[in-house]
């Protein structure tokens, strides 16, 4: 089976869970500014999740389009990440509901790190259905983003409980780093004969 119907389900599951994500917030009651402020720290993980489920949307699409073909392994894994990447919106209300406190944001990190080590479970998936000349092992060389990421995730778990502004500040330096242009996969597909 060819990977079109993977990635449309997968586009389709994100933007639902962007959508969950937006009817979450609720319209403060009052007319003044001073009404918004309560729901500033609910705007902010919004925002923060908002890019990362962007992030990976826009990675997953480059990603499948080094693969021809999805094989049941790799259906499972695209499951298995999109399973993950589901739990964002409740980790996202209840982290911004409790202005960012300890356990909220160690679950939202550990939904992160989970979600990335299904990517990262997929993204070899596909590299060992490709066969040894792989287009994506090519286009991804040493994944120095796909390494640091999960040691990220995980030192800002464990500082959530003492350093809350510490594990914030390094969930938004990951996405910080995959939001820079990664043109990796498109260089190794516009060098590709035929």
């Amino acid at each position: 089976m060819g990977t079109n119907r993977v990635e449309a389900f997968s586009d389709g599951v994100i933007a639902i869970l962007i959508t969950i994500m937006i009817l979450e917030m609720k319209v403060p009651h009052g007319e003044t500014l001073d009404a918004l402020l309560p729901v500033v720290p609910v705007f902010l993980s919004y925002i923060l999740s908002f890019i990362y489920l962007g992030i990976y949307w826009n990675n997953h699409h480059h990603m499948l389009s080094t693969s021809e073909r999805a094989t049941g392994p790799i259906l499972w894994a695209n499951l298995h990440l999109l399973f993950w990447l589901s739990l964002i919106p409740f980790t996202t209300g209840w982290m911004g509901e409790n202005h960012f406190a300890a356990a909220p944001a160690a679950l939202y990190g550990i939904v992160l790190l989970m979600a990335s080590v299904a990517y990262w479970l997929l993204q070899h998936l596909i590299i060992a259905t490709q066969g040894p000349s792989s287009i994506l092992k090519r286009a991804i060389g040493s994944d120095w983003k796909g390494r640091l990421s999960p040691l990220l995730y995980a030192t800002a778990i464990l500082c959530a409980f003492q350093w809350r502004w510490l594990s914030m500040s390094l969930y938004v330096i990951v996405a910080l780093i995959w939001l820079l242009p990664d043109r990796r996969i498109e260089n190794v597909l516009a060098d590709r004969p035929g």
